[in-house]
């Protein structure tokens, strides 16, 4: 039987009961195994976290007696983001595995991996397919050591002071909590910059919220909470917050790349690498010295992020067009030190927006204006049959079928395949399909030259695709 599990744009992902048992054990030993043939596994501890996906303190059981069977020792960092785990694993010199299946469906399920150096590779990821073969799933009685305190404090510490105390005094801030491991660690940090926070949508069992998807149900109730309470902001974040989301007091949800953008003006980078998939209009800002496209995916980034230090970079800050922000540098920032962590965080990005807020007297809103981003929005079509997603990217590449398909919207000046397909059109209005690395979607973002204007382009779009597709 056909397993779902593969490697996508960030981490191991496939249906949970693929996962669950000897697979999870087959692969944590190939992890381990690939780590060891590169003389890579500077540490017996391996750190664990998971989110709050009812499959995943399971899965973690398999992982710890895997880690065991390998001769290492499964260390519990409990429900924490994906980024706390990766920053007390590093701290602690060991390799880390997140249980996570991050925005996606509740039914499946994931591994994110990391070397005690950080997130593996795409070369990490072919190294553990080859180890995989050679694996032996087992069964191995064993007690799991736990710091899930010692990694959420340790989370808490290296933000605690972004903010200073106070700074936030007279904001209300609304926390949406659904499922998500970080809402807590949000609402402690808001309180401790002096903001009024009050929790919303909490929920016991896992919700799969896609910060980019602004048209989700389950993002429906945010701008009417926002009336309700009063509010001059609401934060959130994924299942396993590396995503971040924020809406303004005007009920206007704030685009990813917009928040990933005003972390790097925060962090004064002098360098910005990011994927195609972000506004086209970061470049033409002028506020950063140099800005990397790449493909969509943290290990794209991430490779970026190294190069770009490799280059000379002195200030080098990532952010995926979901607004996940990575620092490649240790920073220093108005006499607030910032070690690097190269792995996606949401908490980063939402701090920072606020720092700047309150640094100029400005709402979120005139921030996000005074970046003068082009008109964007995003959306996908779910459960596709990747296979028809492949064929309608294929003959989107013929010129006279994609000419054919974008009649109605005018010429195309230009196309960049990247990572997927990016269209401009003559008027230069863009539209660009991908099919997801995580699901059996195609994924959709456009441009256009004002957000009605955007809004209809992404309509026709994904109406258009539909077609194609069945």
């Amino acid at each position: 039987m056909t397993s779902s599990l593969k490697f996508g744009t960030s981490g191991l992902r496939g249906l949970a009961v693929d996962l669950q048992g000897d697979a999870a054990r087959a692969y944590v030993a190939a992890f381990l195994a690939h780590l060891r043939s590169g003389d890579r596994l500077s540490s017996r501890l391996v750190f664990l976290a998971r989110d709050l996906r009812a499959s995943s303190a399971a899965i973690a059981a398999d992982c710890a007696a895997a880690i065991a069977d390998a001769g290492c020792e499964a260390v519990d960092c409990g429900l924490v983001p994906t980024p706390a785990l990766a920053l007390h694993a590093m701290a602690g010199k060991g390799a880390a595995i997140m249980i996570t299946g991050s925005h996606i469906p509740a039914d499946r399920n994931g591994l994110k991996f990391y070397a005690p150096t950080g997130e593996i590779t795409k070369a990490d990821e072919a190294g553990i397919a080859s180890a995989l073969a050679s694996a032996m799933p087992c069964v191995v009685p064993l007690t799991v050591r736990d710091e899930s305190a010692a990694a959420q404090q340790r989370y808490l510490d290296r933000y605690r002071g972004l903010l200073p105390p106070g700074s936030l005094g007279g904001w209300r801030i609304g926390v949406f909590e659904h499922s998500s491991v970080a809402r807590d660690l949000l609402g402690e940090l808001l309180r401790a910059a002096g903001a009024s926070v009050v929790g919303l949508g909490r929920v016991d069992q896992f919700v799969a919220v896609d910060t980019e998807a602004f048209a989700d149900r389950v993002l429906a109730p945010l701008p009417n909470w926002v009336v309700k309470h009063q509010l001059d902001a609401i934060v959130s974040a994924d299942g396993d917050g590396d995503r971040p989301l924020l809406m303004d007091a005007n009920g206007s949800f704030v685009r990813g790349d917009a928040l990933g953008m005003l972390a790097a003006q925060f962090l004064k980078a002098d360098v910005v690498v990011t994927p195609v998939t972000s506004n086209s209009a970061i470049e033409r800002t002028g506020g950063f010295a140099r800005v990397v496209r790449t493909k969509v995916g943290s290990p794209f980034v991430i490779a970026g992020l190294q190069q770009a230090i490799a280059d000379g970079g002195e200030r080098v800050v990532g952010f995926e067009a979901n607004g996940g922000t990575l620092v490649a540098s240790d920073l220093e920032q108005s006499g607030f030190g910032l070690t690097q962590l190269p792995t996606r965080d949401a908490v980063l990005p939402l701090l920072a927006a606020f720092a700047l807020a309150t640094n100029t007297g400005r709402s979120i809103a005139q921030i996000v204006a005074a970046l003068s981003l082009r008109p964007a929005c995003a959306d996908r079509i779910e459960r596709v049959d990747v296979e028809n997603v492949a064929a309608f990217l294929g003959d989107l590449r013929n010129r006279a079928f994609s000419a054919e398909h974008f009649s109605e919207r005018g010429a195309i000046a230009s196309l960049s395949d990247t990572d997927g397909l990016q269209f401009t059109l003559a008027n230069g209005d863009q539209v660009h399909y991908r099919g997801s690395g995580n699901a059996p979607e195609l994924r959709c973002y456009v441009e256009a030259s004002s957000i009605g204007a955007a809004d209809a382009l992404l309509k026709w779009a994904l109406a258009a695709a539909v077609r194609r597709l069945n």
